[in-house]
């Protein structure tokens, strides 16, 4: 039975991952955005950051700085679909940051929130309240509306969007679950994640033709500093992105997860239009980001009284457990 304490750390530990997620994911798109302006081989950066990945891991595990444990086939088999959802989600989603500028990138990706609603219904999963319901809707109208005020249309790019948000999807509800049914902590299925991609990336690389040309620019870019420091940037960026992202999901769920990345997309959109330059402000944008902003407050102030619902019981029934 937990106690008010372990109600507390839990709740602590869920506005940490939350809060650690938003802020690793804001980073993540403008230091994607950096690095492709210069470096356009997005498979090859994805590769690296996965190797990173896998290394830091797997070194970290062996001097005993980390306690994951090492491969098991059967793990390895049930977590290959969330290896592959992961990568086509990120493989999409790097292809379309080369067409489309931040604000509409993230515009695109705000949809995803809807997307995990209707996909836990699809998946048996228990329906959500009301108003969460109408709050995630608000947030995608919002999205929506601000789309519509500057809308530079690039039709690879937002092809290669829209997919990616697909994929989000199955991927943050196959985590959700993995993570629930094994009990594997998020570093282990991180790096599972990472493993098992790695011959799946390889091998694209190389099939497409990317690898050669990926790799002579990768040496005739590492003459500027401000290159690797960004590209270096890049890799510890990844690593940190996905274990909070993978913290997040299972400490709290991925419709929790997909929310957050709606709200720190408000302030990416803000210093997309700042740092970037070049894009139109338009009664439309303004309007659906207070929108967006809108039905993430209702969803927040939604959860919390549900949790706040919930908590009081557990404690009594503590409580009178101990009397």
């Amino acid at each position: 039975m937990e106690n008010r304490s372990d109600v507390e750390t839990s709740s602590s530990l869920s506005l940490f991952a939350a809060l650690s997620y938003g802020i690793a994911s804001m980073a993540m798109v403008f230091i994607n955005k950096a690095v492709l302006m210069q470096y356009s081989h997005s498979m090859t950066l994805l590769t690296l950051q996965q190797l990173a990945t896998t290394l830091l891991i797997h070194f970290g595990r062996t001097m005993g700085y980390t306690r994951a444990r090492g491969v098991d086939i059967v793990t390895a088999k049930k977590l290959l679909p969330v290896s592959l959802f992961y990568n086509a989600n990120v493989a999409f989603a790097l292809a379309s940051l080369k067409g489309v500028n931040i604000p509409m990138y993230i515009a695109i990706k705000r949809l995803t929130p809807l997307a995990v609603l209707i996909a836990g219904c699809f998946s048996g999963k228990r329906t959500p309240t009301v108003q969460v319901t109408l709050s995630v809707i608000l947030t995608a109208a919002g999205v929506l509306i601000a789309a519509l005020g500057d809308f530079s249309f690039d039709l690879f790019g937002y092809s290669m969007a829209f997919t990616s948000v697909f994929f989000q999807t199955m991927y943050l509800v196959l985590v959700e679950k993995s993570g629930a049914e094994d009990g594997l902590s998020s570093v282990e299925i991180m790096f599972y994640n990472s493993f098992l991609s790695l011959p799946f990336l390889l091998f694209l690389i190389i099939a497409t033709g990317e690898f050669p040309d990926s790799l002579s620019l990768l040496f005739a870019k590492s003459n500027s500093f401000a290159f690797l420091v960004i590209l270096i940037l890049s890799l510890v960026m990844g690593i940190v992105l996905n274990f909070t992202m993978f913290l997040c999901t299972i400490v709290n769920s991925a419709l929790t997860t997909t929310i957050v990345g709606v709200l720190k997309g408000v302030g990416s959109t803000t210093l997309g239009f700042v740092v970037l330059g070049g894009v139109q402000v338009h009664a439309l944008n303004v309007t659906g980001l207070v929108i967006n902003t809108a039905g993430g407050v209702w969803y927040s102030y939604a959860k919390y009284q549900q949790k706040k619902s919930k908590t009081p019981k557990l404690i009594a029934d503590v409580e009178s457990h101990r009397k």
